[in-house]
């Protein structure tokens, strides 16, 4: 049985995937990183034209495959037809082992269907409100319930979200973020949070430093969970495990795994 997201706490977390050596939030990008034994994935959902949920980081589709324009522009049809892999480089530019492999962009059913025991930081990318009750219905027919937890820039998905299925676990977006730092640092916390309070955060935001030993401990003192992004330097990563972090998201799943046995945060 698939334990809950937060059960076992989840240390390594895979940005996007084995993204430094696959193709970015692709299915072999998600299957390397399950074989190398990550805690779970990180990656990002937007709704095509009709109505399917796909994983997908970009609202655009230039950057990392050989099509144009808007990826909720396109139906899914349209999308499976493009080259997933067309941009993938791990040399500069000099060679693309992954163009015309037959990398494709993937429906998120097919992903939680191909992976059943794998949990899932969903990032809610489309801004449009009708992602939510799509989104919601392909986690309930995969039963993925538990092993998900959605995060997502737009309060206002969150908030349906929330409402539609209280069940779902999910993070705090950025707007809800940013007064609890603020009354971190005047000292005026409240005693406790109304909800499970999971904050996705970088280290640092518009100059300010979040993610300090006394942000870590006071946020612990109120059953918060702490996961920071995108760390990819080994110092970086001993630093913040030091200080008590929860969880690590990375672009390299395979520095994090081997930093974090050396400091027995996982064995």
């Amino acid at each position: 049985m698939t334990e809950s997201f937060l059960s076992p706490m989840p240390r390594i977390i895979a940005h996007r995937g084995d993204s430094a050596y696959f193709p970015e939030n692709t299915l072999p990008a998600f299957i390397s990183a399950h074989k190398l034994g990550v805690d779970a994935i990180e990656t990002d959902v937007h709704m095509t034209k009709d109505g399917r949920i796909v994983i997908w980081h970009d609202p655009t589709l230039e950057r990392n495959t050989d099509g144009t324009g808007r990826i909720e522009d396109h139906t899914l049809a349209e999308l499976k037809a493009l080259d997933a892999g067309y941009a993938f480089t791990a040399d500069g530019g000099r060679t693309f082992p992954f163009r015309g492999k037959g990398v494709q962009i993937a429906e998120l059913d097919e992903v939680l269907k191909a992976l059943p025991d794998t949990r899932f930081n969903i990032d809610l990318k489309s801004q449009e409100e009708e992602i939510v009750p799509s989104y919601i219905r392909t986690i309930r027919e995969n039963s993925a319930e538990g092993r998900v937890c959605t995060a997502s820039f737009h309060l206002g998905n969150l908030q349906k979200l929330r409402a539609a299925a209280p069940d779902f676990l999910t993070s705090i977006s950025t707007k809800e973020v940013i007064p609890i730092v603020i009354r971190q640092k005047l000292h005026m916390l409240p005693r406790s949070f109304r909800m499970k309070t999971i904050f996705q955060i970088p280290v640092s935001q518009f100059g300010i430093k979040i993610v300090t030993p006394s942000f870590v401990e006071a946020m612990h003192k109120r059953d918060a969970t702490v996961m920071v992004w995108t760390i990819n330097d080994r110092k970086d990563m001993e630093y913040l495990y030091s200080i008590g972090v929860d969880t690590i998201m990375t672009d390299n799943p395979r520095l994090l795994i081997e930093t974090a046995e050396a400091l027995g945060i996982r064995k």
